[in-house]
């Protein structure tokens, strides 16, 4: 609920909302400050956004997260006990900051088993290959399709600032709750997710400390991506090249396993180790595929389907992510 005698205001903001926001939010708007405590009363609202004048008038019980429109001419209005959030923002940040609150005070609704996006693991048994360059062009190919993208990097040092220059809030935050095991992960995400506005991908600041996810338990890292699969169309996770149980948990809740190689005789010499010796490519095989970057030869692994991205000169990462982001990412059967 949108309550405050701003009608100028309470249009533009309901209005934006409920074009851009209806799969988050449902909107209700009060104008009327003597109609206040009875829709607060009976209505059961998630969130109430409200003038700090209008605050006193209503009874907040009943509403889950109230919360004051604050504007600085106004702070001797300002009840201290109830949330405040700047009333003229962006509006994309009046939301996050709407979620982020709410994420702390909600029941955590989250059904393991309802995730909704189509999870692409992208790993590789060697470094230096390019890995988190195919992730990140990948999730933009997908955004350019029309779908809404999520990338997670889950590495212990991530290079995804490279291609997300601006800062969104630390993805820290989100392992904090699934430590503790109480709060709405699924609003959480919603709320510090940032969209890149070159490549149309949702994504996370990096964490406060790099320790942060080496912390999280096996489980927690499972509720990770399927709370992440619950808020987007396609979730793109970039992995470390570990192949340990953290890495068997996401291969298994993966539609689809990207796995990158390039013409280097080390990053081959594994490919083939992981392919030949390890009984996890066994139980993944049916959704693995090859990604042979930088013009990698895709003949000689046991993979059945391949995708072949080109060798683009350029030492910029970045720039080769937005060439390679307009391949077709079509797979293709292995030659023999």
């Amino acid at each position: 609920m949108i309550a405050t005698g701003d009608a100028d205001y309470a249009q533009h903001l309901s209005g934006v909302l409920s074009e851009h926001y209806a799969d988050v939010i449902d909107v209700c708007v009060c104008r009327e400050k003597e109609r206040l405590p009875e829709l607060t009363a009976v209505s059961g609202f998630d969130a109430a956004l409200a003038d700090p004048a209008w605050i006193a008038g209503a009874d907040w019980n009943a509403v889950l997260l109230p919360v004051q429109l604050w504007e600085e001419q106004e702070s001797a209005a300002i009840n201290p006990e109830i949330c405040i959030i700047r009333k003229y923002q962006r509006i994309s940040s009046i939301v996050a900051d709407i979620l982020e609150h709410y994420s702390k005070v909600s029941a955590d609704r989250h059904d393991a088993d309802s995730g909704l996006a189509r999870i692409t693991a992208v790993w590789s048994p060697a470094g230096g290959v390019g890995k988190t360059t195919v992730a990140h062009a990948y999730a933009a190919k997908k955004a350019s399709d029309g779908k809404q993208v999520l990338y997670l990097n889950v590495e212990n040092f991530s290079g995804a600032s490279v291609f997300f220059p601006e800062t969104g809030k630390s993805i820290s935050a989100i392992f904090e709750m699934l430590e503790n095991h109480e709060g709405n992960v699924k609003a959480l995400i919603r709320g510090i997710q940032k969209r890149d506005a070159g490549s149309g991908v949702a994504y996370f600041g990096d964490p406060e400390n790099f320790d942060d996810i080496n912390i999280l338990s096996d489980d927690n890292i499972s509720s990770l991506i399927s709370a992440c699969a619950g808020v987007a169309d396609e979730l793109v996770v970039d992995m470390p090249c570990q192949c340990d149980e953290r890495a068997r948990r996401i291969f298994e809740l993966s539609d689809k396993i990207y796995i990158v190689t390039d013409p280097s005789n080390t990053a081959l010499a594994k490919l083939s180790q992981f392919t030949l010796q390890h009984n996890v490519f066994t139980r993944i095989r049916s959704k693995a595929v090859l990604v042979a970057n930088k013009n990698a030869a895709a003949g000689g692994a046991p993979i059945d389907s391949y995708i072949r991205l080109p060798l683009i000169q350029s030492t910029d990462a970045s720039s080769v992510s937005k060439a390679l982001s307009g391949h077709s990412f079509e797979e293709q059967g292995i030659l023999s």
